[in-house]
């Protein structure tokens, strides 16, 4: 079966330039920005070996359809092309097709890789994308019959993130991902390499024309893959020790956090910006920001709490992004309250719910921990028919429904939040006197007024505070106790 996709843009609408809560100055960096094409391959540094060649221009898709319906595989090549246009390729075709399982040697298996090259040739493209990932051989096969640049879908993501990825942090752990991908998939591009036997083949029994280093340069390229490994993995370390005494003194101080997870381009840097106007890039695309952003807010109740915007997920995310961005993903094992963003507008959102919880469910193994209680915010209601939000009510007991671009439900959403996070255990039954007004003022700023009464010699609460405003007033308890 063959289908073709047309070009998923957008109409460009944005807001004011004024609003700042929208990105624009991050937005208007980001689209000066232009891939060099043409860049030769052989560079002097490793990191940027082979990977370069993912330039990413006129692409053919195509999939293996193993489980499922038609419907699902037919969105899931359509994913593919949104994450292709979001790399800056311009889709021409997709193809899919049914199988028990991916060929082996060809992924969609001999016949179809006939097929595959005369869509090729009639299109003029210059790349194939295959929706899942390709192992080594198959990699090797595939660009040897097809004869134009043949990538998979983990090495499309780990462009986008690539090309996304701003902070220190960010860029080294994406480079990280980056190289445990290249490293079993490292091999000479054209005929640059000296592929001559060395050792005893080079020797008497090798005969004149093959006496030679062997590929010295394939194995000196893995070694220095290797060490450059090593030295990510111990800065990324070291930069996790600086955002662990951030989130450290957080802890201390007992403000409970909420950490926004959810499937990519779901809205959840705009809900974080709706929630505290953090000003975080918002843009109509995936992967559109990776670093996680921690802003401060407030309750109604004037409590505080933080929220946390975390790195989207998508469906069958990288294993080496996974573990490249443990220290992001750890702001979600670590909250006390998870928003889990659903998009409201897209057609199949349980899709997006399970990819989500499947990727929590595997930090949460990893570790071996409870991860905290969720709250599912369906986002996007504006854009969503009347339909679609029965269902999804039906789908989602409990969620919240908001939208974030025209602010309806954040007044709800606040409540549900400021219901969920945990609430102070010390309950104490005191009389403070009217000279430490300070003790009844922390009071209801940090803690939770049960009854309150004043009286001829001062103000007797009772309410629930943290364990340190406990101490603060174990000298004013009723009748020396505190209950």
């Amino acid at each position: 079966m063959t289908e073709e996709f047309s070009q998923h843009g957008f109409d460009g609408a944005r807001s004011d330039p004024a609003d700042l809560s929208l990105g624009e100055l991050e937005l208007e960096e980001r689209s000066s920005l232009r891939r060099v094409a043409g860049l030769s391959t052989e560079l002097q540094d490793i990191t940027e070996v082979e990977y370069r060649q993912l330039r990413l221009e006129r692409v053919v898709l195509v999939g293996v359809w193993t489980e499922g319906s038609a419907l699902e595989s037919e969105a899931s090549l359509t994913e593919l092309a949104r994450l292709a246009e979001t790399a800056g390729s311009e889709v021409l075709e997709g193809m899919v097709q049914r199988r028990d399982r991916p060929d082996p040697a060809t992924y969609v298996g001999s016949g179809k890789v006939v097929e595959l090259l005369e869509v090729v040739r009639a299109t003029g493209a210059d790349t194939v994308i295959c929706d899942g990932e390709l192992s080594p051989s198959q990699l090797q096969q595939l660009e040897a019959r097809l004869k134009v640049k043949v990538i998979d879908r983990t090495a499309l993501i780990l462009d986008i993130f690539a090309q996304h990825a701003r902070s220190r942090e960010g860029k080294s752990q994406v480079e990280l991902a980056q190289l445990q991908y290249l490293l079993p998939r490292l091999r000479g591009w054209g005929e640059t390499l000296s592929r001559q036997a060395g050792g005893r083949a080079g020797g008497g029994n090798g005969g004149v024309g093959l006496r030679g280093p062997g590929e010295t340069k394939l194995e000196t390229d893995r070694r220095r893959i290797r060490a450059k490994i090593s030295k990510l993995r111990k800065e990324i370390a070291a930069m996790s020790t600086v955002r662990d005494t951030k989130r450290g003194k957080r802890v201390a101080n007992e403000v409970p956090s909420v950490a926004i997870a959810g499937y990519t381009n779901a809205g959840k840097s705009s809900l974080l910006n709706a929630l505290t106007g953090a000003g975080v890039l918002v843009e109509d695309s995936l992967f559109a920001t990776l670093d996680a952003t921690t802003r401060r807010t407030e309750t109604a109740e004037g409590n505080t709490y933080t929220l946390t915007d975390t790195v989207g997920f998508v469906r069958h995310l990288p294993h080496q992004l996974v573990e490249a961005f443990r220290t992001t993903l750890d702001e979600v094992a670590d909250a006390d309250l998870v928003l889990h963003v659903v998009d409201g507008a897209d057609p199949m959102p349980e899709w997006q719910v399970t990819a989500v919880r499947e990727v929590l469910h595997e930090i949460g193994q990893r570790r071996d921990t409870s991860m905290p209680p969720e709250l599912v915010v369906v986002n996007k209601v504006d854009a969503t028919s009347e339909f679609a939000l029965a269902r999804l009510r039906h789908l989602l007991p409990g969620a919240v429904f908001v939208s974030a671009h025209s602010g309806a439900g954040i007044a709800e959403l606040r409540e549900r939040i400021a219901e969920l996070l945990p609430r102070p255990d010390q309950e104490v039954d005191v009389l403070v006197p009217y000279t430490r007004g300070e003790l009844v003022a922390r009071v209801h700023r940090e803690g939770e007024v049960l009854t309150e009464e004043h009286t001829e010699v001062g103000t007797a609460l009772r309410a629930r505070v943290k364990l340190d405003l406990a101490g603060a007033l174990e000298a004013f308890a009723v009748n020396g106790t505190s209950a």
